[in-house]
């Protein structure tokens, strides 16, 4: 997975957003964890988009098995992540909830993140 996100690099919708630094793939069951971890801490209190989709199939054969025979079935679903794609965006919250909610969330995922805010231009 070489070079950086293209599209989704940038705040759309919130103020507040979770940014990948590193490359990787999360699972679909990952996406909901973080998705969890946020909701819980802003206790519905603002408005929260996930800007990712595990639109990737991953497969694999079961254990013993001999060579050949094909591909194995489908086991998951995964979203290919670059460095610089924006996970997840908040608003509605002030900006030390919306810090400490999205710093749970990248716990939950196997590589490095960082958070962004929107820049204010009055």
């Amino acid at each position: 997975m070489r070079g950086a996100a293209q599209r989704g690099s940038s705040l759309s919708f919130g103020e507040f957003g979770l940014k990948a630094v590193d490359c990787g793939k999360l699972s679909a069951q990952q996406i909901e964890a973080g998705r969890i971890a946020i909701n819980r801490k802003i206790k519905r209190g603002g408005k929260m988009w996930i800007r990712i989709f595990p639109s990737k199939p991953i497969t694999s054969k079961p254990a013993e098995t001999r060579m050949g025979k094909g591909k194995g079935a489908p086991e998951g679903w995964v979203a290919i992540i670059k460095p610089g794609k924006i996970l997840y965006e908040l608003t509605g919250v002030d900006a030390e909830l919306a810090r400490k909610a999205l710093a749970l969330a990248s716990s939950k995922f196997p590589f490095a993140t960082k958070i962004i805010e929107k820049e204010n231009t009055l």
